[in-house]
């Protein structure tokens, strides 16, 4: 079987039909081949008509001085300054409060070079665009930003927080946007330049086997991870029976001998 057949598989080929710019599969392939696409999104979510964008950039690794790492979805730099990262959150639990907050400050750890004045952060912003309304307040956008409780006064800092509930319809720019995050075809769709975007990815031969591929490498990756948690949890279990050394747990569990010795002590704290 070649490559290209395999590609195109019935099971890919089914994927494909499903997905949506709510998946950040295909929302990340769109956004990094023509930056109008997250223009369009950051005009209408900032309520920002005259943003222009000046670099986008997709799937942008991060990590901090704990290596506590993640990768930023869309990163965006408009022609004032402002640092934009666009996330798209399927899960509730993925658009917690909290990882907004890490978010932010991940942006910030990336923007000062050493010894430069702190007035030189940039002004950023952490938007998620989530599938439900996960604030729950019946609001189709959540701006969020640092005040002083006594007074009311915002504080000012240059960091905002957006939610943005793709949920949310009605015949507004917003509404009209996220009713196009959630179409699987590129006809329904009421934005010419994301339903461009989406029907190349989707109904070329092209883009749609450039979005197989990614759904192999996916797959693969999904993999990987399940074979990983299936031999950990065999050397879990050889370990708690206590019966063989580390290294045959090493061995009969197919792990590295260093990782075996940290779940040891796991399960002795």
């Amino acid at each position: 079987m070649t490559e290209e057949k395999s590609l195109r598989s019935p099971e890919n080929l089914a994927r494909l039909a499903r997905l949506r710019l709510m998946d950040d599969d295909l929302m990340t392939r769109c956004f990094e081949s023509d930056p109008a696409c997250v223009e369009l999104v950051l005009r209408i979510v900032l309520e920002m008509p005259e943003l222009t964008v000046r670099s986008v950039r997709t799937q942008v690794p991060a990590a901090n001085l704990t290596e506590r790492s993640l990768r930023l979805d869309v990163v965006a730099v408009d022609s004032a300054g402002r640092i934009i990262n666009v996330e798209i959150q399927r899960s509730d639990r993925g658009a917690g409060r909290r990882r907004a907050r890490f978010h932010s400050s991940m942006l910030d750890s990336a923007l000062l070079q050493k010894s430069e004045d702190f007035q030189a952060l940039p002004e950023t912003w952490v938007i998620f665009i989530t599938e439900h309304d996960v604030l729950r307040r019946g609001e189709p956008l959540y701006k969020v930003e640092r005040c002083i409780l006594n007074t009311g006064e915002l504080f000012d800092d240059g960091a905002h927080i957006l939610y943005v509930n793709g949920a949310f319809r009605d015949d507004s720019p917003l509404g009209r946007l996220m009713h196009d995050f959630s179409c699987t075809k590129a006809a329904d769709m009421h934005y010419a330049v994301l339903a461009e975007q989406v029907r190349y990815f989707k109904e070329t031969m092209e883009g749609s086997d450039t979005m197989c591929r990614v759904m192999e490498e996916m797959c693969e990756k999904e993999r990987k991870i399940e074979r990983k948690k299936n031999r950990t949890e065999t050397a879990q279990k050889l370990l708690a029976i206590g019966k063989l050394t580390l290294e045959e747990i090493a061995e009969c569990a197919s792990l590295p001998l260093d990782e075996v010795r940290r779940l040891a002590k796991e399960m002795r704290q």
